[in-house]
C-alpha cells in the first residue's frame, strides 16, 4: 500500500510537467537553410520569451492555453508573426520555421547615406538638427521606420529632440562627445556591414545598458562572437553625399577553438555631392578579435578607424537661391582646373576597445568595458586678415586685412547695388553687373588669393590670405562595468559604474599659407584702446599670444588661439525589472559627478592676466556639476493583442562644455548663472498588436528648465554704443525653458501575404515657455552687455528644427520569387525658421544713443518679428529590391528613389541678427528689391538615388 500511495503521489506531482502546454520548434534562414541562433521567440502579451541556441531550437513552455500569436524576430530577417492555438497538456511542434532576409534593412544600415553634413548653426559644425540617433536606431516600428528613412532628410526631430538627448553606446561604452554631448558619426561611418547588432530602446525605457535619454538608447554590438560566419562584398553609387561606394567584410563566427575574428574595409568617395563642389573622401576599416575561453569567460578586442574628409556647404539667402538654385555651394572654385572647397571637414579619431564578459551563472553577467579615442578633428576656412607691422616716426601699426573673398559676400550682389530707396542708373549698372557676374560664375577665386599673396610677397610683407584649420585633438578613456542579473523569474536588477576622462587641445592652425612666406599672428580687428584718438591698434591687446608678441607663423604653426580642456564625468545607474503575465514594470536611477576645467595656452592680448581680469593664460576656475535623476515606467497588457505602455522621469542634465566657457577660444570666462538643465517627461503610448494589423499611438510631453545656450556672430546693430555699434559677440541665454509635446502613431496592415500598407504621423508642437536671460560679451566692449530687462522675448515662439508635423500613406510588397518594392508619399508642415534672439530684446527699441527709438511703431514691429513659417511640402520615396541564391552565394539589389518629383522646399533656416534694431530690419525689409541682410534657408534635395549591389557568400 505504501509502495502504491508512493507511486500515485509521485503521478500527482509530474502532473504539472506532463500536463504542460508548450510550443517548440527550430529557425532557420529560408535561402540558407542554416540554423539561427539568438533569434527571439515570444508569445505576445505573455512573460513567456526565450532566445534560440545555436542549433536554432527553441521550446516555449507553460503557455497559456487558447489562441496566441507567436513572434519570432532576429537582426536582419524579417520578423514572422502568425497565430497558434494552445491546447490544454498538449505541445504544439511547429517543426522548422523560416526567416527571410529583410531586404529592407539595407537600407535602413545604408541609411545614413541621405545625411548632409550642412552646418545648421553657422559656425556649430555638429550635426545636432538631424535626429541621427533615430536613423540608426529604428527598428520595425513602423513610425520609428518612417522618421529614420523618409522624414530624416527634412530636419524631422521625433519629438522635437537633438541627438544630444539620445544616447549612442559601442559594446556598452558611450560615445557622445562631451563638447556638445552629441555623438561625432564620422567616427565610425562606412562601417555598415558590422553594425546589423543594434538594440533600441525608445525614450526613457527601461534598458540593460545606462540611465538613457529622451530620443533614446541604442548600443552596437560590435564584438566578434555576435558576426554569423560568412563574408559580404557591395558597391554602391549614389548621387546624395558620395558618388560610390566599395565594402567587403567577413567574419569567422566562433571557431571550434573559441576564436572568432571580424574585418571590414570600406571606402566611399566622390568629387561631389548633391551640392556642388561637396567633396567626400573616406576610408574606413574595422577588426575585432574574440577569444571564449570557456561558457563564463571571453574576451574581445575591437579596432575602428574610419578617416574622412567632407566639403562643406552653407544655407542661402533667398537671393541667392533665386540667382543660383538650390545646389549653389559658395565655399568652392576652381584651382588648376580642379574643384577645391574652402571648407572641408577632416575627421581621423581612431577608436580601440576592450571588452570581457562574465557569465557568472545562467541569471547573472558582468561586463567589464575599457575604451580609449584620440585624434583629430579639422575645419578649414579662408583667414582674410593677415597683416604686416610697420614702424613709421616711432610708433608700431598694422597694415593689411582684406574685404571677405567669398563670393556670395553680400557687397558682390546686386541687393546691396539697390539697397537704397530711390537707386541710380549707375547703382542699376552695378546690380546687372554683379549679377552676372553671379550668375555666371559665383564661385570662390582661388587665384585671387595666390596673386595677392604673392605680391606682397614681392614687397616683403606677409601673407593677407591664409587656409586656416580650426583643430580639436581628443583623447578620452572611458570604463564602465556592467552589471545584469536575473534574480528571480519575474525580476532582473541592471546596473553601471562609469568614468570618463577627456584631455582636449583646441587650436588654429595654418594649413596653407597660399603662395605666401609666412602670417603675422596678430588680430587685426581689434580696436584702438581708449582714448587714443589716432585709432592707430595697440601692438599689445592686438596679439594673439603676448607672450610670444608678433610671431611669424608657418604652415602647421598653431596660431590665433591655443587651449585645453579637460573634463571628469563619474556617474553610476541602478534599475530593476519587474515582468509578469499582466503588468510589467521598472524603476531606475542615476547619478554623476561632472568636472571641466580650461588652461590658457596662450595669453590674449585682449584679456590678459591682470589683477581684477578673468585672464586668458592658465586654468580657469574648475567646473564642478552633481546630477541625477529617477524614472519609472509600466506596461499593463490588457489581453495579447491590448497593450498600455507608460514611461516617466525627471533629471538633470550638466551643461556641456559648449555651453559652459564664454568663448573659450579666447579666455577663461565662465557663463554667468551656469546650471544643470532639468527635464521632466512622460509618454502614454496604446499598442494594438493582431495578425494582420500593428499599431501603436503615444502621447508625449516633455519640460526643460535652465537650459544654456551660446551663439557667435557679427553685427553692426548694438544699441547705445553709438557709432561702434558693430562686433563679432559671444550671445549667451541662460535659463531657457522649452516645452515638448505632441502625439505619434505608428500603423500596418498586412492584408495579404505579400502586400502590407502602414501609415505614420507626428503632430507636435515645441515652444519656448518662458522669455531666458540674454547678454553679449566681446573684445570690442567692456563687460557684459545687456538690454533692458536682460530678457528676450522668446516665450510661445516655436524651438526651430524640422517640421512639427508629418504625415505618411505607403506600401510594401514582398514577392515570394524575394522581389520588392516600396512607396510612400510624405507630408510636412509646421516647420519655423531659427529667430534671432538680439532683435527680440530691448536692443531692437534701443537708438544708437541709448534712448528709445522715436519713430518705432508697435503694430508694425509684431509684423517684423512675426516668426516665420515655411511651406508645406509632399515627398514621394519609392524603395525596391531583388535577390538570388546561386550555389553557395546570396546576391541581391536594393535601390531607393528620394523626392521622386523634384520638389523643392525648405528644410530649416536662420534669421541673420547683424541688423537688429526696428528702424534697420523695418528698412532693409522694405526694400523694394530684396532685403541685404535677409534670413538664410536649407534647401532639401532634390531627386536622388541610391544604388547597392552586393554579393554574401
Amino acid at each position: 500500500m505504501k509502495y502504491i500511495f508512493f507511486k500515485l503521489l509521485l503521478v500527482f506531482a509530474m502532473l504539472p510537467v506532463i500536463a504542460q502546454t508548450s510550443v517548440k520548434g527550430t529557425v532557420i534562414d529560408r535561402i540558407t537553410t542554416e540554423n539561427l541562433a539568438e533569434a527571439t521567440v515570444f508569445i505576445e502579451g505573455t512573460s513567456q520569451t526565450m532566445q534560440t541556441g545555436a542549433d536554432g531550437a527553441f521550446v516555449l513552455t507553460q503557455v497559456p492555453v487558447g489562441d496566441q500569436i507567436l513572434s519570432i524576430s532576429k537582426n536582419g530577417y524579417v520578423t514572422r508573426r502568425f497565430p497558434v492555438v494552445i491546447n490544454e497538456g498538449q505541445t504544439l511542434d511547429l517543426g522548422e520555421v523560416t526567416l527571410d532576409v529583410d531586404v529592407a534593412k539595407e537600407q535602413e544600415l545604408n541609411g545614413l547615406i541621405s545625411l548632409s553634413d550642412n552646418d545648421l548653426n553657422g559656425e556649430d559644425d555638429d550635426i545636432g538638427g538631424l535626429n541621427v540617433s533615430g536613423l540608426l536606431s529604428a527598428g520595425r516600428d513602423t513610425y520609428l521606420s518612417a522618421a529614420a528613412f523618409d522624414w530624416s532628410a527634412t530636419f524631422f526631430r521625433p519629438r522635437g529632440l537633438d541627438n544630444a538627448n539620445g544616447k549612442l553606446l559601442i559594446n556598452g561604452i558611450e560615445m557622445n562627445k562631451q563638447f556638445s554631448g552629441r555623438p561625432q558619426w564620422g567616427n565610425w561611418g562606412g562601417l555598415n556591414d558590422v553594425q546589423r547588432n543594434r538594440e533600441f530602446t525608445q525614450g526613457l525605457s527601461a534598458n540593460e545598458y545606462s540611465f538613457g535619454g529622451l530620443a533614446g538608447t541604442t548600443n552596437i554590438d560590435m564584438r566578434a562572437s555576435q558576426y554569423r560566419k560568412g563574408g559580404r562584398v557591395s558597391y554602391a553609387s549614389a548621387n546624395r553625399s558620395y558618388q560610390g561606394r566599395i565594402m567587403a567584410s567577413y567574419s569567422s563566427g566562433v571557431r571550434a577553438d573559441g576564436w572568432a575574428y571580424t574585418i571590414l574595409a570600406s571606402r566611399r568617395f566622390g568629387n561631389e555631392g548633391y551640392i556642388d563642389g561637396t567633396l567626400y573622401d573616406a576610408n574606413s576599416f574595422f577588426a575585432s578579435v574574440e577569444k571564449k575561453f570557456n561558457d563564463q569567460h571571453s574576451l574581445n578586442f575591437t579596432s575602428i578607424y574610419t578617416p574622412n574628409r567632407r566639403g562643406r556647404s552653407t544655407a542661402l539667402t533667398q537671393e541667392i537661391f533665386n540667382l543660383k538654385g538650390r545646389q549653389y555651394n559658395p565655399f568652392w572654385g576652381y584651382q588648376n582646373g580642379q574643384i577645391r572647397n574652402t571648407r572641408i571637414r577632416e575627421i581621423e579619431e581612431p577608436i580601440l576597445m576592450l571588452n570581457h564578459t562574465w557569465n557568472v551563472s545562467d541569471k547573472t553577467t558582468i561586463n567589464t568595458n575599457l575604451g580609449y579615442q584620440t585624434g583629430t578633428i579639422k575645419n578649414s576656412r579662408i583667414d582674410n586678415n593677415g597683416t604686416t607691422l610697420i614702424q613709421s616716426n616711432g610708433q608700431d601699426f598694422f597694415a593689411g586685412g582684406a574685404r571677405n573673398p567669398s563670393p556670395d559676400y553680400y557687397q558682390l550682389l546686386p541687393s546691396f547695388f539697390l539697397q537704397d530707396e530711390n537707386p541710380t542708373a549707375n547703382d542699376f549698372q552695378n546690380a546687372f553687373l554683379a549679377q552676372q557676374d553671379f550668375v555666371n560664375d559665383g564661385q570662390f577665386d582661388w587665384n585671387l588669393l595666390y596673386e595677392s599673396n604673392a605680391t606682397l610677397r614681392e614687397q616683403g610683407r606677409n601673407a593677407l590670405y591664409v587656409v586656416q584649420n580650426d583643430v580639436i585633438e581628443d583623447n578620452q578613456l572611458s570604463a564602465n562595468i556592467i552589471i545584469n542579473s536575473a534574480l528571480t523569474d519575474n525580476i532582473t536588477l541592471n546596473g553601471n559604474v562609469s568614468y570618463r576622462n577627456l584631455s582636449s587641445e583646441n587650436y588654429a592652425e595654418v594649413e596653407d599659407l597660399l603662395g605666401a612666406t609666412g602670417y603675422l599672428d596678430i588680430d587685426n580687428f581689434t580696436e584702438a584702446e581708449s582714448g587714443d584718438s589716432s585709432g592707430i591698434i595697440s601692438t599689445a591687446s592686438a596679439q594673439s599670444d603676448v607672450r610670444n608678441p608678433n610671431r611669424i607663423v608657418g604652415e602647421g604653426d598653431r596660431y590665433k588661439y591655443n587651449y585645453e580642456i579637460d573634463a571628469d564625468v563619474v556617474s553610476g545607474f541602478a534599475q530593476a525589472q519587474f515582468k509578469y503575465n499582466k503588468v510589467d514594470f521598472y524603476v531606475g536611477g542615476t547619478v554623476t559627478q561632472t568636472t571641466y576645467q580650461r588652461n590658457g595656452l596662450f595669453e590674449n592680448g585682449n584679456f590678459q592676466n591682470v589683477e581684477g581680469s578673468v585672464g586668458s593664460f592658465g586654468n580657469s576656475e574648475k567646473l564642478d556639476f552633481t546630477t541625477g535623476g529617477i524614472k519609472g515606467g509600466l506596461t499593463y497588457k490588457i489581453t495579447g493583442r491590448h497593450v498600455i505602455d507608460v514611461n516617466g522621469g525627471y533629471y538633470t542634465n550638466a551643461p556641456t562644455i559648449r555651453n559652459s566657457f564664454v568663448n573659450a577660444r579666447q579666455n577663461n570666462e565662465v557663463v554667468e548663472g551656469l546650471e544643470s538643465e532639468q527635464i521632466q517627461s512622460v509618454d502614454v503610448s496604446y499598442i494594438f498588436r493582431s495578425p494582420l494589423v500593428k499599431g501603436r499611438l503615444t502621447g508625449y510631453y516633455t519640460g526643460f528648465e535652465n537650459g544654456t545656450d551660446l551663439g557667435f556672430y557679427f553685427t553692426e546693430d548694438l544699441g547705445g554704443l553709438g557709432a561702434d555699434g558693430d562686433a563679432f559677440v559671444q550671445e549667451i541665454l541662460t535659463n531657457v525653458g522649452r516645452r515638448n509635446m505632441g502625439i505619434e502613431l505608428g500603423l500596418e496592415a498586412q492584408v495579404l501575404p505579400t502586400l502590407k500598407l502602414k501609415a505614420a504621423a507626428s503632430v507636435g508642437q515645441y515652444t519656448f515657455t518662458n522669455n531666458p536671460n540674454l547678454y553679449l560679451r566681446s573684445d570690442d566692449f567692456d563687460g557684459a552687455l545687456r538690454f533692458g530687462d536682460g530678457t528676450t522675448n522668446l516665450k510661445d515662439v516655436h524651438v526651430a528644427g524640422g517640421p512639427e508635423r508629418a504625415f505618411q500613406l505607403g506600401f510594401e510588397y514582398r514577392d515570394p520569387d524575394f522581389w520588392n518594392i516600396g512607396v510612400t508619399t510624405n507630408y510636412f508642415s509646421n516647420a519655423y525658421i531659427d529667430v534671432s534672439n538680439l532683435a527680440r530684446s530691448a536692443n531692437f527699441v534701443t537708438d544708437s544713443d541709448g534712448l528709445p527709438i522715436n519713430d518705432f511703431d508697435a503694430n508694425v514691429a509684431r509684423g517684423l518679428l512675426k516668426q516665420q513659417e515655411f511651406n508645406d511640402y509632399f515627398l514621394v520615396n519609392v524603395t525596391g529590391g531583388k535577390s538570388w541564391r546561386v550555389n553557395d552565394y546570396f546576391l541581391g539589389f536594393f535601390a531607393t528613389i528620394n523626392n521622386v518629383l523634384d520638389q523643392e522646399y525648405v528644410t530649416g533656416g536662420f534669421e541673420q541678427s547683424r541688423n537688429a534694431t526696428f528702424r534697420n530690419v523695418r528698412d532693409d525689409q522694405a526694400r523694394e528689391n530684396g532685403p541685404v541682410f535677409g534670413p538664410r534657408f536649407f534647401f532639401g534635395n532634390g531627386t536622388t538615388y541610391y544604388v547597392n549591389f552586393y554579393v554574401r557568400f
